[in-house]
This record gives C-alpha cells, sequence and structure tokens, in this order.
C-alpha cells in the first residue's frame, strides 16, 4: 500500500488564538470548503464539529484540541486535480486554563495559522500562544478576522501585531471596506481583488482592483516586494538596481522567510460571513512547511545517550511522538501521535522506548474531530490515533525496536490552583480513583494527590474554570458525584541561601544491619540556558537539578540512585508550611560506606535527613503563583480598577487603548483573585472583561507568610 498523498504535499498546521477571535468558526469554514463537511456548524449554536464536548456546545468555548484531516485543492482558480493536498489541522483552545492543548499541539505540529480579533487586535493569550510558537519555532500565517464587527479595523490590528509580537509582519492583504461595508479583499501579490458570493461564499469572484483602491494597495505592495525581495541576497541586488519580480520569485522569497521565521505574512477577512477563508487555505499551501521543509526531529538513545536525529522519510525506522490521549465513548482510549519518520501498520507491535516495553497497535484511526476513518497504514509526517494502548502516556515515544531512540518530551506548566475533593457515596469512591486517574492521563497539567495528614483527594489545574470543567466531566462521563472544596493557591517553597549538611543513618538490630552517609550542599537553582548540554554528573528535572561530585567510589555506584530519590521525597515536604520544594540545586560532595550494612533504603534515608536539615539553614521561603491580568473596561471605571487591583497587592504595568476601551495590565498574586470576576462585573455594571494567565512563581511578603503559616497549623 502507498501513501495517497506525498510529503510535499502534506500540511500539518494548527488554528491558535485568544479565546473568541474565531478560530473554531474558521475551521468549521475550511470543512465546508474541503468539502468535509455539507453544512456549516455554528458555535454561538452549538452545532461546531470541532466543538463536539457537551461542555463546550454549552460555553461556546473550545476546550480539547480537536484533529481533522481534509483534503485542498486551489481548484476555484483553475489548478489541476493533480495539486489535491491533505491538510492535518488541529483547533486549539483559546482560554489560558487549557493551553496544555495549544502547548501539546505547537510541538508536533509544522506550521500554525494565527487568528486575530479585528476589533481587539492582539490580546493576552494572541500573546501567550504566539510565544509558545516562538519556542518551538513554529512558522505562521496570520489571519486578521471579525472585520465585518462594528469597531473593526485591519490597520489598527495590523499595528497591534508590530507592536507586540513581530516586527516581521507583513500585509498580504488589505480590506476592501470595514465593519458592516466589507466586501472583499486585495491581494498585494497580484494585485488583484476577491469577493466572495453564492452559497457560503464558495464562488471566489477575481477581479482588477477597483480605483479607489488602487493607490493604497499600490503603497502596500510595494512595501511587501521590499520585504520578498530582503529575503533573499540575489533578489535584494536586483531589488536595489529597480529590477522587477514575477509572482512566483516574491511567492518563493515569503515562502522562505516564513519557514524561517523571518516574515509573518498578515491576511484579513471575516470567516462568519464567508469571506476570505479559500485564500488562506491557499496561504497555507503555499507558505506553511511541509514535513520535508522542517528540521529532522531530534532525540536521544536509550542506550547510550548520544544524539540522534530522523528525517521525515518513509525509509527511515519509525519513530513517533504520543502527544495527547482522549477517552473515547465508542472505542475506549484514543493515544493521538504525530509519526516523524519511517511507517507503522495496524495489527503490528510498537515498541514504546520511553517505558521499554512493547505493545500491540490493534486499530489506527484517522479523526474527524469527534467521527472516526480506521486506516491499515500510517506514514511519515502524518498525525492518527490509535485504539486502545494501554501503557502510552502524552510525551512517550514509539519506535522501532531495532533502531530505539526517546524523542523530546514536551514540558507542561505547573498546575496552580488546588482543591479538595470527595466522593459523595460509597459507591462513587471507586469510580472517582478511575475518572481522576483517566482525567489526569488524558491532561498532563491535571494534578492528583492526598494529602497523607487529612487523607483527603486534591485535584490541581490551571485555573478555576479547569477545574470545573474537570469535575462537570467527571459526573458526565464516569457518572461520579462529588463534593468539592474551596479552591486553594498551589504555593510552592524554595531556598534563598546555601547550606551544607551531612546525615549518617547507621541502625543495628541484631544481624545485617543498615548504614548510609552522605554530605550535601544546597543552592537555589540557576536555571540553564536553553539547549545548554547537560554533563553527565548532573540529572535536571524543571525546577531541580541533582549534581552527583564524589569521586572515587566512596559511595558506590549502585546507591546514588537511592540518595537522589531521598532528596525528591524530602523536596514533596517543605519545611517553612510542608508545600513541595522547587528551585534547589542539590550537589552530593561526600559520603562514605559500609561493606555489609550498606543499602539502598539507609542512603534514602540519610540523603533526605540530610536535605531537611540543609534546607532549614538555607534561608526556606513561601512563593506565590503571580498572574498576568489584564482587564478591559470603559474609561470612566479605570480608576476604580486601578485601585482594586492595588488593593490586591497588585503591581500596574501599564495601559493602553483597546478600541474604546481601556486596557489595564497588573501582576497580582492567584490568592487575591479567587471570585474577581463577580467583584468586576458589579464595580463596572457588567462591562468589564478579565483575562489571567501564570506569569512566575514568587516569595510572599513576611506578613502573608505568616497568615499561610498560621492557616496550616
Amino acid at each position: 500500500m502507498q501513501r495517497d498523498y506525498p510529503l510535499e504535499k502534506t500540511r500539518n498546521f494548527g488554528i491558535i488564538a485568544h479565546i473568541d477571535a474565531g478560530k473554531t468558526t474558521t475551521s468549521e469554514r475550511i470543512l465546508y470548503y474541503t468539502g468535509m463537511s455539507h453544512k456549516i456548524g455554528e458555535v454561538h449554536e452549538g452545532e461546531a464539529v470541532t466543538d463536539w464536548m457537551e461542555q463546550e456546545k454549552e460555553r461556546g468555548i473550545t476546550i480539547t484540541a480537536a484533529a481533522i484531516t481534509c483534503f485542498w485543492n486551489p481548484s476555484y482558480m483553475g489548478a489541476d486535480k493533480s495539486q489535491m493536498h491533505r491538510f492535518n489541522i488541529i483547533d486549539t483552545p483559546g482560554h489560558v486554563d487549557f493551553t496544555v492543548e495549544v502547548e501539546r499541539s505547537l510541538k508536533v505540529l509544522d506550521g500554525a495559522v494565527t487568528v486575530f480579533d479585528g476589533v481587539a487586535g492582539v490580546e493576552p493569550q494572541s500573546e501567550t500562544v504566539w510565544r509558545q510558537a516562538d519556542k518551538y519555532n513554529v512558522p505562521r500565517i496570520c489571519f486578521i478576522n471579525k472585520l465585518d464587527r462594528t469597531g473593526g479595523s485591519f490597520e489598527r490590528s495590523f499595528k497591534s501585531i508590530t507592536d507586540r509580537l513581530t516586527k516581521h509582519a507583513v500585509r498580504m492583504q488589505i480590506p476592501m471596506g470595514e465593519e458592516e461595508k466589507m466586501v472583499g479583499v486585495i491581494d498585494l501579490l497580484k494585485m488583484k481583488s476577491y469577493t466572495f458570493e453564492g452559497d457560503m461564499g464558495s464562488n471566489v469572484i477575481e477581479a482588477d482592483v477597483p480605483a479607489e483602491y488602487v493607490e493604497e494597495a499600490t503603497k502596500y505592495r510595494a512595501v511587501l516586494v521590499e520585504a520578498a525581495a530582503s529575503q533573499d541576497d540575489d533578489m535584494m541586488n536586483t531589488y536595489l538596481e529597480g529590477g522587477e519580480f514575477t509572482i512566483e520569485q516574491l511567492k518563493g522569497a515569503i515562502r522562505k522567510g516564513t519557514l524561517a521565521n523571518k516574515l509573518f505574512p498578515v491576511f484579513t477577512g471575516t470567516a462568519l460571513k464567508n469571506k476570505g477563508v479559500q485564500l488562506i487555505l491557499d496561504a497555507v499551501v503555499e507558505y506553511l512547511p511541509s514535513p520535508l521543509d522542517i528540521p529532522p526531529v531530534k532525540g536521544t538513545n536509550p542506550d547510550t545517550g548520544e544524539e540522534m536525529v530522523r528525517n521525515a522519510s518513509d525509509t527511515e525506522p519509525f519513530s513517533a511522538l504520543a502527544f495527547k490521549l482522549q477517552t473515547d465513548p465508542f472505542v475506549g482510549q484514543l493515544t493521538f501521535f504525530r509519526v516523524y519518520s519511517g511507517t507503522i501498520e495496524a495489527g503490528s507491535y510498537i515498541y514504546n522506548s520511553t517505558t521499554g516495553n512493547k505493545e500491540r497497535l490493534g486499530r489506527i484511526v484517522r479523526l474527524q474531530a469527534n467521527k472516526r476513518e480506521e486506516v491499515t497504514k500510517v506514514y511519515a509526517g502524518e498525525i492518527a490515533a490509535a485504539v486502545g494502548l494501554k501503557e502510552a502516556l502524552t510525551s512517550h515515544t514509539f519506535c522501532d525496536i531495532d533502531n530505539p531512540i526517546i524523542l523530546e518530551p514536551i514540558v507542561f506548566a505547573e498546575p496552580v490552583v488546588s482543591l479538595s475533593i470527595e466522593p459523595k457515596t460509597k459507591a462513587d469512591q471507586e469510580k472517582m480513583g478511575m475518572a481522576l486517574r483517566k482525567l489526569g492521563n488524558e491532561d498532563p497539567t491535571f494534578r492528583v494527590t492526598s494529602n497523607p495528614e487529612t487523607g483527603q483527594t486534591l485535584i490541581a489545574g490551571m485555573g478555576e474554570l479547569h477545574l470545573e470543567i474537570m469535575i462537570d466531566r467527571m459526573k458526565r462521563e464516569f457518572n461520579v458525584e462529588a463534593t468539592v472544596g474551596q479552591p486553594q493557591v498551589a504555593y510552592r517553597e524554595t531556598i534563598t541561601g546555601e547550606a551544607e549538611a551531612e546525615y549518617k543513618y547507621a541502625k543495628q538490630s541484631g544481624g545485617k544491619g543498615q548504614f548510609g552517609h552522605v554530605r550535601i550542599t544546597l543552592k537555589p537553582l540557576v536555571e540553564p540556558e536553553p539547549g545548554a548540554k547537560v554533563p553527565k554528573n548532573v540529572h535536571r528535572e524543571p525546577g531541580y537539578e541533582f549534581i552527583d561530585s564524589i569521586k572515587g567510589g566512596i559511595i558506590p555506584n549502585e546507591f546514588i540512585p537511592a540518595v537522589q530519590k531521598g532528596v525528591k521525597e524530602a523536596m514533596d515536604r517543605g519545611i517553612v508550611a510542608g508545600f513541595p520544594l522547587t528551585g534547589v540545586s542539590c550537589e552530593l560532595t561526600f559520603g562514605s560506606s559500609h561493606d555489609v550494612d550498606s543499602s539502598e533504603i539507609a542512603y534514602k534515608i540519610a540523603a533526605s535527613q540530610a536535605f531537611q536539615e540543609g534546607a532549614k539553614r538555607a534561608r526556606p521561603v513561601i512563593m506565590e503563583p503571580i498572574m498576568r491580568v489584564e482587564v478591559v473596561v470603559p474609561e470612566k471605571f479605570m480608576g476604580d480598577v486601578t485601585g482594586s487591583l492595588s488593593s490586591k497587592r497588585g503591581q500596574i504595568e501599564g495601559m493602553e487603548d483597546r478600541g474604546l476601551n481601556k486596557a489595564i495590565k497588573a501582576l497580582v498574586p492567584l490568592s487575591e483573585m479567587f471570585g474577581y470576576t463577580t467583584q468586576l462585573r458589579s464595580m463596572t455594571e457588567g462591562r468589564g472583561s478579565n483575562t489571567m494567565e501564570f506569569a512566575k512563581y514568587e516569595a510572599v511578603p513576611p506578613n502573608v507568610e505568616k497568615q499561610i503559616v498560621d492557616a496550616r497549623k
């Protein structure tokens, strides 16, 4: 069986944006114009194909990333049928509480379409998803949407992109009219106008640029040509000499700049009014990368630790990354994976190099949001889902057992809000454990722990909405009724000074004894530069570093992991108020052993005790999550809002115009922000809105620390 579509005609891309910018509406148009659906489902009617969960339909927001496979042929422009391209699209959520979905999607995608609200321009979550795309070097094209709405302004939105995201944005189109007068767009490359007529704007009508737009279009085309020429030295020389370029030359230069993240083409339209979406699909083909255009994926050899690469080719050894788990009511657990190299067939065995186990790959499906199409084989560069894998989790690598590789894992943010949860009845107790485990496997930012002191089960997530959705899913999907406590802040502890500690654990109780002896030095962790090589004697995890600096085998090598385990367990029990410790560098500098009595448990206890003693002397402090808050309000409420944020220990960072309103940016401790949306509504006659995302952890002031410690007693 051969692949249907060559790699160069495959596009894996995501649709990313701030909440309410129109991502899902754009996705619905894409499904319609590519022939995957015969009716456009509207978000506001709860009918969107990609918003298939009950909670998404009720709230009109995207919660889980939905994968879609569809096919695009710009045949309305007279293109040959052989130009058909396969699109694997992921529609991601815009709400900050579900940022995990954007993170894992961008990790496995090759490109992205960033959607902006034509009224609001760049919004807080626009900046977050842009930073996430920067982190993974994902090429992007921009779509300024909703220009039909009152207050829509292409130029203001474009300026917000160049001011707040990148200086390398370039206009590919300008709109013909704005607000209710928007009739179409002008392509600056071809100097043609496009209007969209017929059923759902399916007929794309090309015409000359209307006379009233010629001057403006000519001015911006000159800017576009210069930006394109600057991507190629030969073209730049031709440009400086006053030479002309063909459209194909310009497209090639723009593509080159886009793939290198040195150029971000900007398009416009209104998805809801069916204007401009087909031209975005053409732009995906012309400017976003195929799997062949991105660098080979990197990984390490699980046996030797050497760096390895895999090229996007069907003939290379198989390698794939599991990036998402989803419980399907009809087929059970689905494991989404991106194939980076090689091929895999249904019915064969896959090797999970992260766990070291083999599993039979029974069935493979390709997803159309919540519908499934069974396939027998998947190839390099494709995205699919495996049915029924029992041990696979997010970030696990699947590969060829004879050519093992572990691909770079996805690093997720730590949860910042927790609450207690108890089953209502005895019957709910067992079901709740299973439900929480499945939900935790699906979402790595949803954590389940138990408090050993109180026996309570605690769930933690990225925000109040995140936890609310999880509890709702538990009730609907797993029929578990639960009582929920008040939201709690996920405090952490850290050390601010340096300390050395030594502990010798020696126990004799007749027969073989126990002996472990370590000396460690604790320091505040200095985060390494991104991509810095990790020395062989250093083990790093987020917020923690262990350095083995002992020489000459004074502690046998087989006991070093036990020392490390003791340190990690001690970090789970904080010094000041029992919160987990983070930001610690622990160096093992000395120790001793006993020929007979040394044991793993003894070294683990010695390391744990030494850590506790050292941490007490290293000036421990409690840290709290600080949130980046943006409040948008009419100007007359600005004084009240800034005053209320300041009273919540907030630092006002700045203010700016946002359409007819003012946007206030501040950094505020999360502990002060519970229930703030309700307060804001009453303060602003219901006209204020706010968004909030995690910014950083910061030490709490002494008076607040005392309150936290007293409350824990």
